[in-house]
């Protein structure tokens, strides 16, 4: 039916607003938010079976453009549905979402951006008992599951208000949940009641603890404390901070960064990440890696249903880390940098609304349920806010960071930064730019030039003598006394010098970070000087292919120095096409959830704490632990050596498996030194480093600079199975950083050596193919070094290799039948060691005929009959030189096979490639649970001076001891890995007994040690037992004291 109403108050005209509606539904419309702000025009009024929706074109009033002069003045669509129910449920919730957007979207070409959606649900479903929580999932779902249009129909903000009940005796409520997406990638949602005010005055909006978006901090809390009656505004909370962040840096909002991060954890359950290997071959351009994505997206299999089908309801949950001054610190107003170095601040966590900061520098302490940790796992995430000051770094950003960075490493957790910034804060003393004179050489006339700054007299009663903010002699000009300015102090904080020492401070925090715990950068807009530094320092770094270069100077800055414009944009200096392929950059990502969603892939395969269990996985449903490999290469061709590890479809379609799990391999630093491949993968389930040598060719372009006019683009050609200078520092920075991740390591080595031509020579070929010995010398997990099929190590690759480095940790083992490896290549060392006297005698040795003519030499033959014998033996050498050349590179070659390297105890064993993933799986996994009770041994014996602490491998041989006398063990089963692990997970609880039995008899022995010392501290030492444990004792509760007493006495028999 067809309603119209004659209103009162509006003198009985009809009031189009609310047509088609009863007039004691219209006040549910809220029409009075928007008619205060805006002019409303009725669009359309549709109905459907249980909806009345109204579609009106708002345009912003005057009035309200003179406070928000920035805020558009274009119109925008206000849709409003009112649904009457019975009962609410996400079936009723979506058709009413459904038809509100078709009827939206039929006047769409008024407004594509802006535009908001209210749904107001009515009826019984106000007795119906519903959990917030549960109403915000179910809503949130749907919402994202239409996510795409609502973006394409320009709607900025859906809100829903719900009528319930949280039980059947209680009154009911009224819910407002509000869902936008204000990044462009991620829905967040704020879910408020409708409460009365402390005095019980009016309606506001309460924030709802424990919900999603108040407990992952995904959403701003903007409505928190407002009446239900305020008009919505020209410009949504934050957006000004957000369009900021976008036009200077193409970044998003630092509040906005935890919804990036719960969307990346979520699509982690489903193994989705958009971060996997960069498996294509030539993969040194972004587009090239681009392109991959097409392959990661065929992973979504089997594995993908299993993980999305534990994904808990909540994947993360958010506190902001606040700095705050001591309770016992004096009380004064902001503090500053000085109360850092006094010791009276702290950091605190706290739930703050966002944008509370005073300082640009944000950190959170975040929990993130993902696939690996589904109880948990913790990092801590620090970011500018490009909002506060351009984001620069003053010394208050820098203690921000200094702590939050300070507060993961005490944690022994990840710590993440998200940068972007504009280097270090440069400011001036604004009172003394207001009050300086300039003494001209000639006042008439200035353009000659001055000669100083001055201040008068009474200028610097006030700035100097006061209030410090200048230095400054007297001096007499034109017969007045005047103070020359020989030094600004100002009184403004961080204005230069002192920003410089604070970014000394978080660099040397980042470098320390870097080596006790999981470091990462993630550049998200432009990062500038000190910025730049702390993403070098701490390593791993991934950059947006966008407006996020690293840089120390801006190209505006470098362009005034030169005096010529040379450079256009900030990407030729620190672009992804500058930072990518030098090695800075080790992932390039398209977007900001990209970058994200790369990140949580990376925190995959590193514990949750420093030192703690690696995340080991269920391989089970997608990939066999047990399986053979089914790639092999065929000799003499190069192949792209990514198919050894993860596998390859031959030219039918046919999936030929590799030797880690499927789809598992993650590869960075592609862009960088190519003769190398390094990246992450599983193994099992169980994650590993892994670096593998490139067989094929590959390029390295070096760019012409613009500011050379004489330079031009280098490229150069690099051979495969060869270190060049930048391929063995990679191999060495790839190295460190699996140390740091504590990742076992596993090399597919297959070098013929290093490059030492003049160029790489000078290049410094040696110093990084040195770092490389000092990389696994620091190396603490197990490292596995195999020589794959047809492979080879030669000469200095293999000293740098050689598992004698670290014995602790290192092992070889190569392929059976066709690895090779030695000094030189077989045909180097048969011309050297094999030259052609000794493949003669080899002949006359050999060849019957050779031999038959040697006798016939030897005879007293005539002088030509001789000649003519000589004559014939050197045809015949000459015509069995070539195969006898062969067969001396065939008899070289056999010094240099599986067979010798393990007879002569190079190598531990030899592997058959076909069973290499069954074999390593067993021994890694043997290792690691070794590795573990030796560090406990180690741990054990460290009790002080008197007694060595035991090496790793000394603690090694003190188990294998133990196996050999518990029970009837064999020592001959050793090397036997699924035995050995057997035996340690059944004697688990003997085998930490016999670990505090040692630490006993280590403690013994100190004490020992200490109580007989000779000499003159014969008696110190004695008296040194007797007060440690008087001291002990008085700090023992009364019933630990009379135990230990009782303790004391039986054992000395007193």
């Amino acid at each position: 039916p067809a309603i119209f109403t004659y209103g009162h108050t509006q003198q009985f005209k009809e009031d189009s607003l609310i047509r088609h509606l009863e007039p004691n539904l219209a006040h549910n419309l809220d029409l009075l938010r928007i008619s205060a702000n805006f002019s409303l025009k009725a669009l359309a009024s549709p109905w459907t079976t249980d909806s009345h929706i109204h579609i009106y074109k708002v345009t912003p009033k005057q009035a309200a453009l003179s406070k928000d002069p920035k805020a558009s003045k274009a119109p925008r669509i206000y849709g409003r549905a009112i649904s009457i129910l019975r009962e609410f449920s996400s079936t009723s919730f979506e058709r009413t979402l459904v038809d509100a957007l078709n009827a939206i979207d039929l006047h769409s070409l008024e407004s594509k951006s802006d535009n908001h959606l209210f749904i107001n649900f009515l009826g019984d479903v106000e007795k119906t008992v519903l959990d917030p929580v549960e109403v915000e999932r179910v809503v949130g779902n749907i919402l994202q599951s239409h996510g795409e249009r609502v973006s394409g129909l320009g709607i900025v903000e859906v809100e829903t208000r719900l009528v319930c009940s949280l039980q059947h005796d209680s009154p009911s409520i009224a819910l407002r949940l509000v869902a936008s997406n204000p990044t462009g990638y991620v829905q967040v949602m704020n879910t408020y009641v409708e409460a009365s005010d402390e005095a019980g005055n009016e309606k506001t909006f309460k924030l709802i603890g424990g919900t999603k978006g108040s407990l992952a901090g995904t959403g701003d809390s903007s409505w928190e404390g407002l009446a239900v009656s305020t008009p919505y505004m020209l410009t949504r909370p934050f957006d000004a901070q957000r369009k900021y962040a976008m036009r200077a840096s193409d970044t998003v909002y630092c509040y906005d960064l935890p919804a990036l991060f719960e969307a990346a954890v979520e699509e982690n359950w489903v193994g989705l990440t958009g971060s996997k290997a960069e498996s294509q071959v030539n993969t040194s351009t972004i587009a090239a890696k681009r392109a991959s994505i097409v392959k990661r997206a065929s992973i979504v299999n089997r594995e993908a249903e299993v993980r999305a089908a534990g994904q808990p309801g909540m994947v993360m949950y958010t506190t902001e880390l606040v700095v705050q001054k001591k309770s016992s610190a004096p009380a004064s107003g902001t503090w500053t940098m000085q109360d850092y170095l006094n010791g009276d601040l702290q950091l605190v966590e706290m739930n703050r609304g966002a944008g509370a900061n005073d300082v640009g520098m944000v950190a959170w302490i975040m929990t993130l349920k993902t696939y690996e940790y589904p109880a948990g796992r913790q990092l801590v995430l620090i970011a500018n806010d490009i909002t506060h000051k351009a984001g620069s770094f003053g010394t208050r950003e820098d203690v921000v960071f200094k702590l939050a960075s300070e507060y993961a490493r005490e944690k022994c957790i990840p710590r993440l930064y998200v940068a972007a910034n504009s280097g270090a804060r440069i400011g001036v003393a604004e009172g003394v730019r207001k009050s300086f004179q300039v003494a001209f050489k000639d006042p008439s006339k200035p353009e000659n030039g001055f000669d100083f700054l001055y201040v008068t007299k009474d200028d610097y009663m006030r700035l100097g003598s006061a209030r410090k903010e200048i230095i400054a002699e007297p001096f007499s000009l034109n017969g007045e006394e005047v103070y020359r300015i020989t030094d600004i102090i100002g009184s403004e904080p961080d204005l230069g010098v002192e920003n410089l020492k604070g970014s000394g401070l978080i660099a040397g925090e980042t470098s320390a970070a870097y080596e006790e715990i999981f470091t990462m950068t993630i550049v998200l807009g432009r990062t500038v000087g000190i910025g730049a530094y702390l993403v070098r320092l701490g390593q791993r770094t991934i950059q947006k292919e966008s407006d996020s270069p690293i840089i120390l100077t801006g190209y505006q800055a470098l362009n005034k120095l030169m005096g010529v414009d040379v450079y256009s944009t900030n990407d030729q200096l620190g672009g992804p096409g500058i930072m990518y392929p030098n090695g800075v950059s080790h992932m390039v990502e398209p977007d900001h959830l990209s970058a994200v969603k790369a990140a949580v892939q990376w925190l995959s395969y590193v514990p949750s704490a420093r030192g703690s269990l690696l995340p080991i996985t269920d391989v089970r449903g997608f990939d066999s632990i047990e399986r053979s490999i089914d790639f092999t290469p065929a000799p003499g061709t190069p192949y792209d050596p990514r198919a050894l590890l993860e596998g390859t479809k031959n030219d039918d379609g046919t999936w030929l498996s590799g030797f880690f799990d499927k789809g598992s391999f993650t590869e960075t630093l592609s862009g960088w030194a190519q003769t190398v491949i390094a990246g992450r993968a599983r193994l099992g389930g169980i994650p590993m480093g892994v670096v593998i040598t490139e067989n094929r060719t590959a390029e390295a372009i070096k760019p012409a600079d613009p500011a050379d006019l004489k330079a031009s683009e280098a490229v150069i050609q690099q051979a495969g199975c060869v270190w060049f200078p930048n391929s063995a520092y990679k191999t060495a920075q790839a190295i460190r950083d699996f140390r740091t991740e504590d990742l076992p390591l596993i090399v597919f080595a297959n070098w013929r050596g290093f490059s030492g031509g003049q160029r790489d020579m000078f290049d410094e070929v040696l110093k990084y193919g040195s770092m490389i010995v000092d990389a696994f010398v620091a190396y603490e997990q197990p490292v596995f070094v195999f020589i794959p099929p047809f492979a080879e190590i030669r000469g200095g690759a293999w000293v740098v290799l050689d598992a004698s480095i670290n014995a602790a940790v290192m092992e070889m083992y190569a392929t059976a039948g066709s690895a090779r490896g030695g000094v030189l290549e077989a045909n180097g060392a048969a011309s050297v060691k094999y030259r052609t006297k000794d493949l003669i005698k080899t002949m006359h040795r050999l060849d019957d005929t050779l031999k038959s003519l040697d006798a016939k030499l030897g005879g007293d033959l005539p002088s030509e009959e001789t000649e003519s014998i000589k004559k014939e033996i050197s045809n015949r050498e000459r015509a069995l030189l070539p195969v006898y050349e062969q067969i001396s590179v065939q008899f070289c070659e056999l010094h240099d096979t599986p067979g010798r390297m393990e007879a002569v105890g190079v190598i531990q064993k030899q592997v058959e490639w076909t069973q290499a993933r069954s074999f390593f799986y067993w021994r890694l996994r043997r290792k690691l649970a070794e590795f573990d009770l030796r560090k406990k041994i180690v741990s054990a014996s460290n009790v002080g001076h008197g007694v060595k602490s035991l090496k790793p491998l000394e603690a090694s041989a003190l188990i294998k001891t133990w196996y050999a006398t518990m029970g009837d063990n064999k020592v001959e089963a050793w090397d036997n890995d699924q035995a050995i692990l057997t035996w340690m997970a059944d004697h688990n609880q003997d085998l930490e007994g016999k670990v505090e039995e040692y630490k006993k008899e280590c403690i013994v022995q100190e004490v020992c040690k200490v109580m007989s010392t000779v000499g003159s501290g014969a008696n110190t030492g004695a008296v040194g037992v007797v007060e440690g444990l008087s001291r002990a004792l008085k700090e023992m509760e009364s019933t630990e004291q009379n135990d230990f007493k009782k303790l004391l006495k039986e054992t000395l028999q007193l």
